[in-house]
C-alpha cells in the first residue's frame, strides 16, 4: 500500500468516526428534547391549578367542586363541633395553593353525631377548678353567677341552658355550663385585663380567670367561615383594659376580626 492510500484510509476513518459521533449526538440530543417534551405533556408542566376552598361544604358538594376543578378528594379523619355538622372543617392542600390536574385533597370533617361526654360534679371547686375540670371534659365554661356567700368564687351549683345539671348526665361535647358561685363583700373586686390580640376561645379564658363575663362575641365582615371565626382575634373590647376596680362577674364585650387591616 502507497503512503497516499495509507493517508485516504486513514483520512475515510478520521471522517467516519466523526461522522458517526455527529450522527450520534445528534440522536442524543433529539431523544433528550422529545423526553422532556413527553414529559411536559404527560406531566402537564406549567398547567397549574388553583385549589379552591371547600371548607363549609358537605363532602358530596365538595367532591363536585373538586371535580369542577380538576381534582379529587378523599376524607382521611373527622372532628366533633357543634357547628357546622357534616361540612368540611380542613383540607390538604390548602385553599388557593396550586396543583396539578387530578390531585387528591384530603378532607377533616365535622362529624355528624353528637359526641357525648359526662358532666361532672363541680359544687366545692373554686371557679378556676371547674373551668379547668369542664375544658377537661370537653364542655364550656358560659357565665359566672355570683350569689352571696361567705367564700368568693366557690361553686355552689351547676347549671345547663338554666337549669341544674346532675352530676353523671351525658351531654354533648361543647355544651355551655354556667356556674353559681360565691361573693363576700369583703372579697368582690377585680380588674379589666387586656384581651386585644387574643382568639376568643384564650380572651374568654383570660376574662374568666379575672372572675369576668363575656358579654358578646362580635365578629367583623372579614370573618366569613368557621375557620375565620377560629383565626379571628380581638381588635376592641368594652369596657377596656383598666387598673381600676371593678365587681367580680362584670360584663366584657370583645370584637374580632382577621385581619387588621379590615375596618371596623
Amino acid at each position: 500500500m502507497t503512503k497516499k492510500e495509507k493517508t485516504d484510509k486513514k483520512g475515510f476513518f478520521s471522517h467516519w468516526i466523526i461522522r458517526n459521533l455527529m450522527a450520534a449526538a445528534i440522536i442524543a440530543v433529539v431523544l433528550l428534547v422529545g423526553a422532556i417534551v413527553f414529559l411536559n405533556i404527560a406531566t402537564k408542566h406549567n398547567d397549574e391549578l388553583t385549589v379552591p376552598d371547600l371548607r363549609g361544604m358537605t363532602a358530596a358538594q365538595a367532591q363536585l367542586a373538586a371535580e369542577s376543578a380538576g381534582m379529587r378528594v378523599e376524607i382521611i379523619d373527622s372532628v366533633y363541633s357543634q357547628r357546622n355538622r357534616g361540612k368540611v372543617r380542613s383540607h390538604s392542600p390548602q385553599p388557593g395553593d396550586k396543583v396539578k390536574e387530578g390531585r387528591r385533597i384530603l378532607l377533616t370533617v365535622n362529624a355528624v353525631n353528637a359526641k357525648k361526654v359526662t358532666m361532672p360534679n363541680l359544687v366545692g371547686y373554686s371557679s378556676r377548678q371547674a373551668a379547668a375540670e369542664l375544658s377537661t371534659r370537653g364542655l364550656v365554661l358560659g357565665r359566672l353567677i355570683y350569689k352571696e356567700d361567705i367564700a368568693t368564687n366557690n361553686v355552689l351549683s351547676q347549671l345547663y341552658k338554666g337549669h341544674p345539671v346532675a352530676p353523671g348526665r351525658q351531654l354533648e361535647a361543647e355544651s355551655v355550663i354556667d356556674i353559681v358561685v360565691g361573693l363576700n363583700d369583703d372579697d368582690c373586686e377585680t380588674r379589666i385585663p387586656n384581651v386585644i390580640g387574643k382568639t376568643a376561645q384564650d380572651a374568654a379564658r383570660v376574662l374568666h380567670d379575672y372572675y369576668l363575663n363575656v358579654k358578646g362575641v362580635n365578629y367583623d365582615k372579614s370573618v366569613k367561615t368557621y375557620e375565620d371565626s377560629l383565626a379571628a382575634v380581638v381588635y376592641r373590647q368594652n369596657p377596656p383594659a383598666s387598673e381600676l376596680s371593678v365587681v367580680l362577674g362584670t360584663d366584657v364585650s370583645i370584637y374580632l376580626k382577621v385581619d387588621e387591616n379590615t375596618e371596623e
